[in-house]
């Protein structure tokens, strides 16, 4: 193949990748805008924010998308803050185990949460946890824990160890050069996990629809499903209204961010021979 070819080949696998993803996203804003939208919105020059005036409502899209800010919220900041002190060890000593316990954080990594759901359940009973909100965030952290600290090490390896030593002299122990020095170079990798936490609470239906005992505690992923009728008919237009305004605050919060995202680890200038 030659290398005109090969570039077509790659320019129509990007062009129909790109039309997988917008397509259904064109589906989206057309059937919000229409009154009367059905499973196959068509374009028309008849447009009405009527669906969106349905569900902003207190119940509908207020309360919900609050509840999925302070549950995803509260989960990332947690998330953050254990696999940070958590991979600090594993990056900096020489631990004997070390590369086995990484192995492990590996393999769990590939455990559906469903597969866990069952006793997590029953615990949550057992103990009177259920419905309790800040129970649900500590699991939610817990199952989020694994990739968060293999993610956090990897980044951590990228600080210059000489960088600590320095503050060491100066007498920083390891928790003020963890925060002073480590932290706020790795900057990029600490958004990358809170951004990967946060997004996947953000889409996490099935734990809270199982924790959670009342309609006033749930986030927007769970509310979604009352859009849906007792026999799987759904009211398109509003679903889809709903949908957009649900996935907004995810969408800020990745682009309020992205210079950290975007940036690079650099610390030309930092370490002197």
């Amino acid at each position: 193949m030659t290398r005109a070819a090969a570039r077509v080949a790659a320019l129509v696998s990007l062009v129909v990748i790109t039309l997988a993803f917008v397509g259904p996203f064109l589906w989206l804003v057309l059937a919000s805008l229409q009154p009367d939208a059905s499973l196959v919105a068509k374009p028309t020059f008849r447009f009405s924010f009527r669906n969106f005036a349905a569900v902003l409502d207190w119940e509908t899209v207020y309360r919900p998308v609050l509840n999925s800010i302070v549950i995803s919220g509260a989960t990332a900041i947690l998330t953050v803050v254990v696999s940070g002190l958590a991979a600090y060890p594993l990056s900096r000593y020489k631990l004997r185990f070390k590369r086995h316990f990484m192995l492990t954080l590996l393999f769990t990594t590939g455990l559906p949460v469903t597969a866990v759901m069952v006793p997590v359940y029953s615990m949550f009973f057992r103990f009177n946890l259920y419905g309790s909100v800040p129970a649900m965030v500590l699991f939610l952290t817990a199952s989020a824990l694994p990739f968060s600290i293999w993610m956090m090490k990897n980044f951590m390896d990228g600080v210059p160890v000489s960088l600590e030593e320095a503050a060491w002299v100066d007498g920083a122990g390891w928790v003020q050069s963890l925060a002073r020095v480590v932290t706020p170079l790795m900057a990029p990798g600490v958004a990358v996990v809170a951004i990967f936490v946060f997004v996947g609470q953000w889409g996490n239906f099935f734990v809270p629809f199982v924790l959670l005992d009342t309609p006033e505690k749930q986030p927007a992923a769970v509310t979604i499903y009352t859009f849906f009728s007792q026999y799987g008919q759904a009211a398109y237009g509003e679903l889809a209204a709903f949908s957009i305004i649900y996935t907004a605050p995810a969408v800020i919060l990745y682009v309020a961010v992205n210079k950290y995202l975007a940036g690079s680890f650099s610390f030309a200038g930092s370490v002197k021979g």
